[in-house]
């Protein structure tokens, strides 16, 4: 399902105190600054084995939301994972986390979030859970849900 971004200051605008507005100050890393889509959910602390396996799977357009605890100890995603997502057709990554290979998460026509940076590499144990309800900043991210994502912040239109 492909959705139109939205700057999220003029959806503010439109919709006031009815739009739910993340407070988590996440950094941009993608080269895809202004993204938008359905809201896919994982949660997976210091491991990205549930993670890669989603992002390998067709995105629909869709962004993924990461509940990875605020961790800035292992990087969720990379250079490979991104890659697969934007070759997926993921609109993009919202990772309560942290990532690594920022310089080319730069280069690829994805939207990618996170609190920040770290080499060092995730655990591949597989623990977590897929589509479940997501809370971050004061704002839960339900799967279907609308998200829109650039520069000023992460804002989310619910479905119900």
């Amino acid at each position: 399902m492909s959705v139109t971004p939205v700057p999220t200051s003029d959806l503010y605008d439109e919709h006031g105190e009815s739009l739910a507005v993340c407070t988590t100050q996440f950094r941009q890393f993608g080269g895809r600054r202004l993204f938008a889509g359905p809201v896919r959910t994982v949660t997976c602390h210091e491991d990205n084995a549930l993670l890669r396996e989603l992002i390998n799977t067709p995105g629909e357009g869709a962004v993924l939301v990461v509940d990875g605890g605020g961790s800035l100890r292992t990087a969720l995603s990379g250079d490979l994972i991104a890659a697969a997502a934007q070759r997926n057709g993921w609109a993009g990554m919202i990772i309560n986390g942290a990532v690594r290979d920022s310089v080319a998460l730069g280069g690829l026509d994805l939207g990618i979030k996170a609190l920040g940076t770290v080499p060092r590499k995730s655990g591949k144990t597989g623990a977590g859970a897929v589509d479940e309800p997501v809370t971050l900043g004061g704002v839960t991210f339900r799967p279907g849900d609308l998200v829109h994502a650039d520069d000023d912040g992460t804002v989310v239109l619910p479905t119900a």
